[in-house]
């Protein structure tokens, strides 16, 4: 599926991806929920009116965000996509006020609570709710997408139907939803199998592409998986082996995604600790500063943004009077060879972060080249594509152990987005603030940066069972960056 509406193209594939099927499957662990979500802080409240005209008009124009997901058969094919009957515009659309005083920490827990809240998985995997009541006249739009639609360069890619380069944007053209679902509908029935647009005959056509995905995809190692899945019902220590024999052979590609190296740290002792709680922090920071320290420390803002969550980090640590052994950190390249709206296309990365340094400048450059060698090594996605094919045919129970074995020897995970470097306004309202919510996903948070309108905002995503004092926290990396900054000759004192 694709078509063009304005700046970019928006494609979208009726199957999931290996990867988006595993990120689907391992999600009936909460743990290891991947959605995205952010808030945006406005100046006032925005125009509900004019934002749920906006969004109407973004359904029309977006088939995915009017799609539910139609399981595959068994664990042979991948889930598809196929429009909801039963579309609710309301319910994926809300508004709401915080109760008095209304400040940014009732905000951010209500935010959190609104992450925690899993998705309906019978319906389109979206939502944004308008906050009205923020001390200081403001108001606030929180936005949560899953995983398997789009990926944070997708995501912001997508923000171009809601969000406007003016206040005074014109009101698009009115849709009429109900009927952009029954001529979606009435086609999908005219070019589905036995002329019904069910979810029955949806799973008959994921069985018989499954087939061909499996051929494509895995050949003979699938046809020997077949038969040794065959004989699992009678013995169930012979399914943990073969198991077990299946991630020995992927265990290059596991490594490159995030498990422990043999003999590498297993991560901090101090945030061991795992549970399904979240916590979020932000702390804000100008961006030409941070553009301007990276540039004299010698690398990116990207490098000056992962090197001071690594010093915030290990500031944590030392307040405690805790060394570590070592700190394991993630990061995420992208491997988008476009500008299209839709998919994913990324691979995580993990490095060991240093655990001393004499100086700021000399740990930003230690920082920097290992993230360099790790970046230079990741070509594409086919080693998550590998990955992705072998889990999704183990059990569901099996992959998210896997899973959580793996994120629990990952201290943080980051991630770094562009947004507009000029205002940007939500119907009426401008923005002030971005925070985003990046998956924490069994590791002990997510730190997640976006730059927009001169200012780089940064949300820590915390595990409070890991992390136990996220005041502290925040206030060691605020330290850090001042630490760093003050190296790259910049005075920063915020």
């Amino acid at each position: 599926m694709s078509v063009r509406t304005g700046t970019h193209e928006i494609r979208f594939e009726q199957t999931m991806s290996d990867a988006e099927a595993l990120m689907w499957n391992i999600e009936k662990d909460p743990w290891l929920n991947p959605s995205g979500a952010m808030i945006s802080i406005l100046d006032r409240p925005l125009d509900i009116e004019l934002f749920r005209a906006r969004l109407s008009t973004a359904v029309a124009e977006i088939p995915r965000l009017r799609e539910r997901v139609v399981p595959g058969f068994g664990r042979l094919s991948p889930p598809t996509w196929a429009t909801d009957p039963e579309f609710d515009f309301d319910y994926h659309v809300r508004h709401i006020a915080l109760p008095a005083p209304g400040t940014e920490r009732q905000l951010l827990d209500l935010s959190t609570c609104l992450y925690e809240d899993p998705f309906d998985r019978t319906r389109p995997l979206w939502m944004f709710v308008c906050i009205d009541g923020l001390e200081g006249g403001r108001g606030a739009v929180f936005s949560k997408m899953h995983h398997t639609i789009t990926d944070g360069i997708g995501a912001i890619r997508l923000s171009e139907r809601y969000v406007e380069a003016e206040r005074d944007a014109p009101a698009p053209a009115s849709v009429d939803l109900a009927r952009v679902i029954a001529d979606a509908l009435a086609a999908e029935r005219a070019g589905g199998p036995d002329g019904a647009n069910t979810d029955g005959a949806a799973q008959r056509g994921t069985l018989r592409s499954g087939f061909g995905h499996i051929a494509r995809r895995h050949a003979g190692f699938v046809r020997r998986t077949l038969g040794e899945v065959a004989t699992w019902t009678g013995d169930p220590v012979m399914a943990r082996e073969f198991a077990e024999e299946m991630i020995g052979a992927t265990k290059s590609t596991i490594g490159q995604l995030g498990a422990p190296d043999s003999g590498a740290p297993s991560g901090s002792d101090l945030w061991s600790n795992r549970s399904r709680h979240r916590r979020l922090e932000t702390i804000g920071l100008p961006l030409d500063a941070v553009k301007t320290a990276g540039l004299a420390l010698g690398g990116s803002i990207n490098d000056v943004f992962v090197t001071g969550a690594a010093m915030g980090a290990l500031g944590y640590h030392e307040r405690r009077g805790v060394n570590p052994e070592g700190l394991n950190a993630s990061f995420v390249v992208s491997t988008r060879v476009d500008d299209a709206i839709g998919g994913n296309s990324f691979v995580p990365t993990k490095f060991l972060v240093p655990v001393s340094y004499e100086s700021p400048r000399k740990f930003f450059v230690e920082v920097r080249d290992r993230m360099t060698e790790c970046r230079d090594a990741v070509s594409d996605d086919g080693a998550l594509r590998r990955l992705a094919g072998v889990a999704n045919l183990l059990p569901t129970s099996m992959v998210t152990q896997m899973a959580r074995a793996q994120a629990a020897n990952i201290d943080f995970a980051t991630s770094n987005l562009r947004g507009a470097w000029f205002p940007t306004f939500m119907s009426g309202a401008a923005v002030q603030h971005n925070i985003v919510m990046g998956p924490v996903a069994g590791t002990a948070m997510n730190i997640t940066t976006m730059s927009h309108n001169g200012q780089l905002d940064i949300g820590f995503f915390i595990d409070p069972a890991a992390i136990d004092d996220p005041d502290e926290l925040r206030e060691c990396m605020r330290t850090a960056y001042r630490r760093l900054l003050a190296a790259g000759g910049v005075d920063f004192e915020g």
